[in-house]
């Protein structure tokens, strides 16, 4: 299995000297085509920057990122805009829908851009819509629909241009335990049946408990790996296990 992203000893030193913050100190990570990550750790750990500096949003200190063969840290601003936007899905905590825009046309966003013709960007809507639920939901607008289908929808947009990597961070941090279940399943799902890769950053053990794999962070570097090898809810108390020897219980890790 192809890699899609290899991180090489990455550094993120925030100030100036005499006042200086060290929030990744020298992390190496690989994600495999098809795998579903998590990435936990406490406040202050590193996860977000780490998300910020794979996403293209910010440059590390020193260190490399390459995604799909190509390295990012040395690419120029318009070459890093097309680059996110053809191989990089987002899915944030907060949705990100446009509320003057329908379900249909936030999902088709992103081939709308890319000028995808007509027939080409329905279809591709009609399927992905389909495999998250949501394809009764098209014609009506974010405000109209809960906060589960708005998620939902925000997976599809993020999913319907078949990136190398799709990024969640904190997905399901706004939604109550159903909604977060339901999603969770689709991102499953997709993962499992058309080799979606996935990183998610999570400070929730529920939802780590989908990964295959869940890396925690502490202190700028990758301090703990397990890997899902039996039931989800086996997984869920091994990752219980593995925050407790951290310090403080599920609701401290954020």
């Amino acid at each position: 299995m192809k890699n899609v992203l290899v991180a090489k000893d990455l550094k993120k030193i925030y100030g100036r000297e005499g006042n200086v913050y060290t929030a990744l100190n020298g992390i190496d990570l690989e994600i495999e085509q098809g795998e579903f990550i998590g990435i936990m750790g406490p406040s202050g750990a590193g996860k977000t920057t780490l998300l910020n500096i794979i996403s293209t949003i910010d440059k590390p200190t020193s260190g490399k990122v390459v995604i799909d063969n190509q390295d990012i840290t040395k690419m120029k601003d318009k070459d890093l805009a097309k680059f996110r936007r053809e191989r990089l899905g987002f899915i944030f905590q907060d949705f990100n829908l446009l509320d003057t825009l329908t379900i249909k046309e936030n999902i088709a966003l992103p081939l709308a851009l890319a000028r995808i013709n007509n027939k080409k960007l329905n279809k591709k809507v009609r399927e992905i819509s389909k495999q998250l639920g949501i394809n009764d939901l098209l014609n009506k607008y974010p405000y109209e629909v809960s906060g589960g289908q708005k998620q939902r929808a925000a997976a599809a947009r993020a999913m319907i241009t078949r990136p190398s990597l799709v990024l969640a961070d904190e997905p399901t941090g706004a939604l109550d335990s159903k909604s977060s279940t339901e999603l969770l399943e689709a991102l499953s799902e997709l993962n499992k049946n058309d080799k979606a890769t996935i990183m998610m950053v999570t400070h929730d053990a529920f939802a780590a408990s989908y990964c295959r794999k869940v890396l925690l962070i502490k202190d700028g570097v990758i301090y703990e790996e397990i890997n899902r090898i039996s039931t989800r809810k086996a997984f869920f108390q091994e990752i219980m296990e593995m925050m407790s020897r951290v310090g403080g219980d599920n609701s401290a890790v954020v």
